[in-house]
């Protein structure tokens, strides 16, 4: 059995807490420093759809390159099934596996069996993300969250349309996305990271999509630019007119000594006072970032 190298530290606590998860071609090594510094909470290097078919093993090569000069990421390696999908995850978690590793994010995961395997090899104090991108694997969520092997699910919406030949329109995949906010939440496992947004030179489109995720209640989005990080980190922190209620809120409970109360016609009682208190404690979390 391959003994998988040491990871940094809290590599599972940063992919779990992350509202931007970065993708950098894997074959574009010139381009990690900029992915690192582009304020997001995690990257991820990609040996998959951002690489083409003759570049695949070039790109493993930089990922390796990079993660032993010190680049902490995530890795996505290709998909199961695929002929370099085993040479990833072999170059990834064998002896010598670079510190920077912070995981790997597996794409079109339908199987929990596959998380099993690659998390035998990956070991315990790395992240395991599993991308859901088919009827399947939304089908069999339950399971491949039930186990201890999957830090975080992920949602790629275009390749789940293809598959299911829909719309990647936001009401079409309005029960998907509840379906992984769901299945992560009754395991206790971080909310999911939602799909990219194509566009990337409108930071209004990505708020604005970025906020329909965090509706959803997932707690953070995939990127594929660095300009898509700055409007992420805004969708997922409380707004100025969120705190001032919860201010207002917290204001009121207090002055009721903790007895049910009513702010501008609505009932005020424990669990507004608890979403009141959430939103206060996530902002002074993005605060003090």
């Amino acid at each position: 059995m391959m003994v998988p190298g040491t990871p940094g530290p809290g590599a599972i606590g940063i992919v779990a807490a992350a509202r931007s998860a970065l993708f950098v071609p894997g074959d574009r090594p010139e381009r990690y420093a900029k992915a690192a510094a582009s304020g997001a909470d995690v990257i991820i290097v990609d040996l998959e759809d951002a690489v083409a078919p003759d570049a695949k093993a070039a790109a493993r090569a930089a990922a390796l390159e990079g993660l032993a000069a010190g680049t902490r990421a995530l890795v996505r390696v290709n998909a199961p099934g695929t002929p370099e999908f085993d040479d990833d995850v072999a170059a990834l978690t064998g002896p010598g596996s670079p510190d920077a590793l912070l995981g790997l994010v597996l794409p079109k995961v339908e199987d929990a069996s596959l998380l099993r395997d690659v998390a035998s090899v990956l070991g315990p104090d790395r992240a395991l993300v599993a991308l859901i991108e088919s009827a399947r694997g939304v089908r069999d969520v339950d399971s491949i969250t039930a186990g201890a092997h999957c830090t975080r699910l992920a949602f790629g919406a275009i390749d789940f349309s293809l598959d299911c030949r829909s719309s990647t329109n936001a009401a079409v995949l309005a029960p998907v996305r509840s379906r992984l906010v769901v299945a992560s939440r009754a395991v206790g496992l971080a909310a999911p990271l939602d799909t990219p947004t194509p566009d990337f030179r409108d930071a209004s489109v990505v708020e604005s999509e970025a906020r329909l995720g965090h509706s959803f209640g997932f707690g953070g989005k995939l990127c594929i630019h660095p300009a898509q990080v700055a409007p992420v980190h805004a969708a997922f922190s409380p707004t100025v007119e969120e705190v001032a209620w919860a201010l207002r809120v917290v204001e009121i409970n207090v002055a009721s000594g903790g007895a049910a109360a009513q702010l501008d016609g609505q009932m005020v009682d424990a669990p507004v006072v608890a979403r009141a208190e959430a939103i206060l404690s996530i902002s002074h979390e993005r605060q003090t970032a």
